[in-house]
């Protein structure tokens, strides 16, 4: 384990500075984190084993780290912020992500039925291309400072999302399992994948809370974050391991849960002061989850892309943009966010990977061929469209105008 462990150390000193390579170019430091971990990750260099990835002390850590930088979005969910555009982020949010759902469902839908692959594939892909990985889009919002309308309505809206994905994607899954008759998520299970971290979020953040409102020192506070991050994951852990087994709860969710509750409880000097005292430990817990959502990229995926990689990063793109488009015309929201907010939603590897891990175990027994269809243009797309998301979300923020020059 100590070997493992400073394998892991080591990928993430050589992600760091490949991270401050990358704003030398003008380029944000997650590509070069994505870069790292994809080279040193177990389909290259192998300083980062799939040995490591599979240990659970490593799963564990990835759990703390994704629920930590959930207080990034759970800090944003401020009630009085979110009723001056609630019904705006609301519509948005469902265009967006539905939206791409149905182009991504209908662009394969033609081509399998032409091809003569059941169509129910189509949806399976729709299914898994809706979610959006908000760590890419968090991490340049956290490195540039980006502050403005567009900024404002994407960390919510990356909540929101979400819960959209899972509601979408599990019902899916449900309906392909019966019709290969295979395992299923029932489909009573799909709100306590939802509820439950935000039940779990909310009842650690309550006396966290109160705590907070007491306790103005530095030290003090960051006990009560640390203390109540690690209490939430322990809960979280016990109840996924011990009463849930077969699905995955979401880790992020409960630590957006966890801050919005503390959040709602403190006032905007005191939330400033501990954003500002969390910052670091934020910025080490985005560098592992990056360096996490590259480290399963296998780089020949790129040699091995084709055409249905390229309808699916075609189509989600068009989905995510002009359905984010639609909403925020709809919706009157500002200019900026009708224009640019489409690209900051591009980034997609982390939630897609799981995703299809788990239609993949549904497939494989009764249909391994349709498994490897769906594997094989994810995981391609996954390996590319990141890149390109990346720099996508970078531009949509400048255009934006909420990068400032330096």
């Amino acid at each position: 384990m100590i070997i493992n462990l400073i394998q892991w150390i080591a990928t993430l000193i050589l992600a760091f500075f490949a991270g401050k390579l990358m704003t030398k170019i003008k380029m944000p430091s997650i590509l070069g984190w994505l870069i790292v971990g994809m080279i040193f990750g177990p389909h290259s260099v192998n300083l980062m084993p799939q040995i490591v990835m599979d240990s659970q002390w490593y799963k564990i850590i990835i759990m703390w780290m994704q629920c930590a930088f959930g207080l990034m979005l759970g800090t944003e969910l401020s009630w009085k912020k979110l009723k001056n555009f609630g019904k705006a982020l609301v519509i948005t949010t469902l265009t967006q992500s539905l939206g791409t759902f149905l182009v991504v469902s209908i662009a394969f839908g033609v081509v399998f039925t032409v091809s003569g692959i059941p169509v129910y594939l189509a949806f399976v892909l729709g299914g898994i291309a809706l979610a959006t990985a908000p760590a890419p889009a968090l991490s340049i919002v956290n490195e540039f400072h980006a502050k403005g309308p567009v900024t404002d309505t994407l960390l919510p809206m990356a909540v929101l999302d979400d819960i959209v994905g899972i509601i979408v994607f599990f019902t899916v899954n449900s309906f392909v399992a019966r019709s290969v008759s295979g395992g299923a998520v029932p489909l009573y299970m799909i709100p306590v994948m939802i509820f439950l971290p935000i039940l779990i979020g909310a009842v650690v953040g309550f006396p966290a809370g109160l705590l907070l409102k007491r306790m103005n020192a530095k030290g003090k506070t960051l006990i009560v974050l640390l203390a109540g991050i690690t209490l939430t994951v322990l809960i979280g852990w016990l109840l996924n391991t011990k009463a849930l087994s077969g699905i995955t709860l979401n880790y992020m969710l409960m630590g957006v849960s966890f801050s919005a509750t503390f959040t709602n409880m403190v006032d905007e000097d005191r939330l400033d002061s501990i954003n500002n005292w969390f910052a670091p430990i934020l910025a080490v817990s985005l560098l592992a989850a990056i360096v996490d959502l590259g480290a399963p990229l296998d780089y020949h995926l790129i040699l091995g892309a084709g055409l249905y990689t390229f309808i699916y990063i075609a189509s989600r793109a068009f989905g995510k943009y002009f359905g984010a488009r639609l909403g925020a015309k709809a919706t009157k929201m500002p200019d900026t966010v009708k224009k640019y907010l489409g690209l900051t939603l591009l980034p997609h590897s982390g939630v897609s990977l799981v995703f299809t891990g788990i239609i993949c175990t549904v497939l494989a027994p009764a249909e391994p061929g349709l498994a490897q269809i769906v594997q094989g243009t994810v995981a391609a797309a996954a390996v590319i469209n990141e890149f390109i998301a990346v720099v996508a979300a970078k531009r949509g923020f400048q255009l934006a105008g909420e990068i400032k020059k330096a």
